[in-house]
């Protein structure tokens, strides 16, 4: 089976790549580096022909908030109008659990992405991830404050990237669902936890302090915004597996 990945020399989209490959499909990993561009529409209608499958995994340029949504609605509309023309038959985007729920311009920007994937014709599924293992090193960055680290309690399940890349695989090699199915990590706690375990475990030396201001990023959310609300497929990778094999990397 003929399968496009847009953004698929990305972090994700390069690991979905090589799933799909090693199980015998042809896979093309479209960027504009590869010369497949969703904003332009350069080669796009000639990396569709003849494909069943396409997977967007593609971000924005920038966190900005006019830059992400032009990136995301722009993108989506040229490369949903392009894989009607082509007949594609399953079309899978990812997007971020919360997006409905947190007022953040990327935030607004993918959810705009999924209302044109669903509003578009093409037999879809949406793929809501939960925040990245990869990322508590970020939050815990951003809430250091001298030697302590202010975090909230709010609810918290993360995933490792490589589970989020086995997901997008299977899901993709699956008929379209049509609808949004959740994704995230085998264990739920607060973000507290996951970044004070963090810490200890990476021989950190700051002092975790939880606070109760259900806050991410400076911006209030729901406290329940962050974990799936339903039915899930979960990854099988735990947070302290997870942490042990970026130690032994480094």
């Amino acid at each position: 089976m003929k399968i496009v990945i847009i953004g698929g020399t990305g972090f994700i989209g390069s690991k979905v790549a090589d799933n799909l490959r090693q199980l015998g499909h042809t896979v093309i990993a479209a960027a504009p580096s590869t010369g497949i561009n969703t904003i332009t529409g350069e080669g796009l209608a000639e990396a569709l022909q003849e494909t069943e499958v396409v997977v967007d995994i593609s971000n924005s340029p920038s966190l900005e908030d006019s830059v992400a949504i032009d990136f995301f609605t722009n993108s989506s509309r040229n490369l949903l109008a392009a894989e009607k023309t082509a007949g594609v038959k399953h079309h899978l985007v990812l997007s971020i659990v919360g997006a409905d729920l947190i007022d953040m311009g990327y935030m607004r920007a993918k959810k705009a992405q999924e209302d044109l994937t669903k509003e578009s014709g093409v037999p879809y599924t949406v793929i809501r991830s939960t925040q990245f293992y990869e990322f508590v090193p970020v939050i815990t960055g951003a809430a250091k404050q001298e030697n302590e680290i202010h975090v909230s309690d709010i609810s918290f399940q993360p995933i490792a990237a490589e589970d989020v890349a086995k997901l997008i695989s299977t899901l993709s090699l699956a008929g379209p669902a049509n609808g949004t199915v959740e994704i995230a990590g085998p264990e739920r706690h607060t973000m507290s936890d996951f970044v004070g375990f963090f810490v200890k475990e990476t021989g950190g030396s700051e002092t975790v302090v939880t606070n109760h201001n259900s806050e991410y990023f400076g911006v209030r959310i729901p406290t329940y915004a962050l974990v799936p609300q339903g039915d899930l497929k979960v990854g099988h990778i735990k947070f302290k597996e997870w942490i042990s094999h970026q130690q032994i990397k480094s």
